[in-house]
């Protein structure tokens, strides 16, 4: 059985004393699973090519477990896609939205209560939430759609942070029974690449400019605060140049991949490689997993790659 969060004790306890605060490791995968009639090996990640956006996103699910592994009836889901950037999906800035939409959907179908998508945007929020096709999707997929305010932020301590001790996040995110992160894989000039890790930004309030300095031991101490239980990369189509904003096509190559799993560094180090860079590279990557979000040598990694053409 999974470990049920309870993200509002959670909360509770992030807004009182620290050192009170022990945080238990969600998602931590769940390499053997009993049912009535056999023992099945669950792989760390599901990595399904060759299909539309919604059908990767679906069985790339089903292959760690399906969504009720996740998700309980009656709960209260928050779908974090990235919705950064007033691009189209064609420009593979965002989420694609047929993506943030299936998840809804396979959330719905568990039984959870209400789900809601949100980003804090880095252009004009309506354009973004128009324009990436997201808003529309998710809100026909049966989600509550809604911009982030500036009244749902609230300063945490994050007791167990080396660099990122105190930050205001954005509650409703962190309130949620079930966090799941959608990130689009993309290149960005900072952090080289933006994936899992780098898209729980989007639950960050305050001025995010001073979080580029020291920013790979900053998106560690996050990732290692918020810890999803799930993380989905959309890598149907990639930016491999100029992102995280993009915005020409010449950029963007034509994936048709879905990588799915519970341990957040370990979805991002298979990221990586669709990108010709090994993980190992990456500093934020290497910090999370130091953290225990999960193992980057992917030679040490149960993977299931399944081809739906």
């Amino acid at each position: 059985m999974r470990h049920k969060i309870t993200r509002r004790d959670f909360i509770k306890a992030s807004l009182g004393t620290a050192a009170s605060l022990s945080l238990p490791h969600l998602g931590l995968p769940e390499l053997l699973a009993q049912t009535l009639e056999e023992k099945e090996i669950i792989p760390d990640l599901a990595v399904v090519t060759d299909g539309d956006p919604a059908s990767l996103t679906r069985r790339a699910v089903e292959l760690i477990g399906g969504m009720k592994r996740f998700v309980s009836k009656g709960d209260v889901v928050v779908v974090k896609p990235n919705i950064g950037w007033d691009r189209s999906p064609e420009q593979a800035a965002n989420t694609n939205p047929h993506v943030v939409a299936e998840v809804v959907k396979m959330c719905l179908e568990s039984g959870a209560k209400k789900v809601r998508v949100f980003d804090r945007s880095c252009n004009a929020a309506s354009r973004c939430y128009d324009n990436s096709g997201i808003a529309k999707a998710a809100a026909e997929a049966g989600a509550d759609v809604s911009q982030v305010v500036s009244a749902g932020f609230s300063d945490m301590k994050l007791p167990e942070a080396e660099v990122l001790k105190k930050w205001p996040l954005y509650k409703p995110a962190l309130e949620a029974d079930v966090l799941i992160n959608v990130p689009i894989a993309k290149n960005h000039g900072l952090t080289y690449l933006t994936m899992g890790i780098k898209n729980l930004m989007g639950v960050m309030g305050g001025d995010r400019g001073k979080v580029h300095w020291n920013i790979d031991d900053k998106l560690a101490d996050l990732a290692h605060f918020v810890r999803p239980q799930l993380t989905i990369l959309d890598a149907y189509r990639i930016l491999l140049k100029n992102g995280p904003q993009g915005g020409s096509l010449k950029d963007v190559k034509l994936m048709k991949t879905m990588v799915a799993g519970t341990q957040i560094a370990t979805v991002d180090a298979y990221g990586a490689t669709l990108f010709g860079i090994k993980p190992a590279g990456l500093t934020h990557i290497v910090k999370s997993s130091k953290f225990g979000l999960g193992e980057i040598d992917l030679d040490k990694v149960i993977i299931e790659k399944v081809s739906l053409g």
